[in-house]
């Protein structure tokens, strides 16, 4: 409240002023940490402050040269915000399939399919986007190897991964660029907003300036370049700043829960809690995942999928489209539905995982390499309540729901 008053005392309501300058240097503080904390040499990682994380995707494959008839590389497990920016550039994305432990892309897929683009089209892709899903951090070390073999520039989206890091180092600062998210759910939130991790000073005023309409240094406007109204506003950069002070531990609070479900969980046949899968990875548990094995039976499992879907579940409901059927022809398992209709009844908001993008309508013609990992983690997989406000009285009642649901 007090770096929100101050703009608002000093007139600071635009998309610059102090409260952005800072919430970027706190920014850079965070994701560069010292030497001693990620066992790496120093970094020296630029960040700028964003309307939001599809923003920086958007900027970021700009700035990597991307544009009409090129392809980018893009995890298929993810939401949409991670390949539209593709689009938004007549580009096309190149769906990558995960590997079952992180559920991220699989490094194997990922040279595959660049062997196989380039043999197809003559050209290497533009671009590689990896995607830390519901905070887990992706594969970097591998992605890394097979993008510097082949010359192809990664831009790690880490929206929901603020806090995450691989082999100690916060993710996000591997490739040329890393995204951030401050959405209303995530981690630390300035209500909307994102920001993109550069390289370096050169990288970060360039996007400064295409994210502030591109405008030349005359004393009137003009542009020889289209640019873009990207900037994150002084107020919301207010509540970044505050936001930042609670960080660590609202990452530490998310961890927490997950320890909490899986104690919790424990003995409960074919319901298994996704953690991380060694000790390099660190995930900051943005949301805890379960799976539930096919073969369990819910309460009400009968009945659903029979009635048409009028409105989104969540913070998007009334603004969505109306169905015109109770199925897509590919949706999570009868029991994944039934659990989250019983858990609603309860007071409690579960969601599906992410339907992955190569089985979404709008890329039905986008070139896909896949394993099936993606396809059979939507059909089992669910996401529980893992805000900071969730407290240790509400895992429990999530879970003794669960089981009470349980047939």
């Amino acid at each position: 409240m007090d770096y929100i008053q101050e703009a608002f005392d000093t007139n600071w309501v635009a998309p610059l002023g102090p409260n952005v300058n800072g919430f970027e240097g706190d920014l850079e503080r965070f994701v560069n940490g010292m030497p001693d904390q990620v066992g790496h040499d120093s970094l020296d990682r630029k960040v700028v402050a964003l309307c939001s994380g599809t923003a920086a995707v958007h900027l970021a494959l700009i700035a990597c040269g991307v544009g009409p008839g090129d392809e980018v590389i893009v995890q298929s497990f993810t939401f949409c915000a991670s390949s539209h920016p593709i689009t938004y550039l007549g580009a096309t994305p190149v769906f990558i399939d995960s590997e079952k432990d992180s559920w991220n892309m699989d490094p194997d897929l990922l040279e595959e399919a660049i062997k196989d683009r380039v043999a197809k089209t003559g050209k290497t892709p533009k671009a590689i986007i990896p995607v830390a899903l519901y905070g887990m951090p992706y594969q970097i070390d591998r992605i890394m190897e097979i993008a510097d073999k082949y010359g192809i520039p990664v831009v790690e989206d880490a929206a929901e991964g603020l806090g995450s890091r691989f082999d100690g180092q916060v993710i996000g600062t591997f490739g040329k660029y890393g995204v951030l998210s401050f959405n209303g759910n995530k981690i630390i939130t300035t209500s909307c907003g994102g920001a993109l991790i550069c390289s370096t000073e050169e990288e970060k005023k360039k996007v400064i300036w295409l994210a502030s309409q591109a405008r030349d240094a005359y004393p009137y406007y003009q542009h020889e370049v289209v640019g873009y109204n990207y900037r994150m506003s002084n107020i919301c950069a207010g509540i970044g700043r505050g936001q930042m002070a609670v960080l660590e531990e609202h990452v530490a609070r998310h961890r927490h829960i997950k320890d909490l479900y899986i104690k919790l969980f424990e003995g409960v046949s074919g319901i298994e809690v996704h953690d991380n899968p060694s000790l390099k990875y660190d995930s900051n548990f943005w949301l805890n995942t379960i799976t539930i094995d096919p073969l369990i039976r819910m309460k009400g499992q009968e009945k659903v999928y029979t009635a048409m879907q009028l409105d989104s579940v969540g913070a998007m409901a009334n603004s969505v489209r109306p169905v015109s059927a109770a199925r897509s022809g590919f949706e999570p398992n009868d029991n994944v539905e039934a659990l989250r209709v019983y858990l609603d009844a309860a007071g409690i908001e579960a969601r599906p995982l992410w339907k992955p993008m190569h089985k979404q309508p709008v890329y039905k013609n986008a070139p896909a390499y896949v394993n099936g990992v993606s396809e059979s983690l939507f059909k089992v997989g669910m996401c529980l309540p893992s805000g900071p406000l969730v407290t240790d009285e509400d895992v429990r009642y999530i879970v003794d729901k669960i089981k009470e649901a349980i047939v």
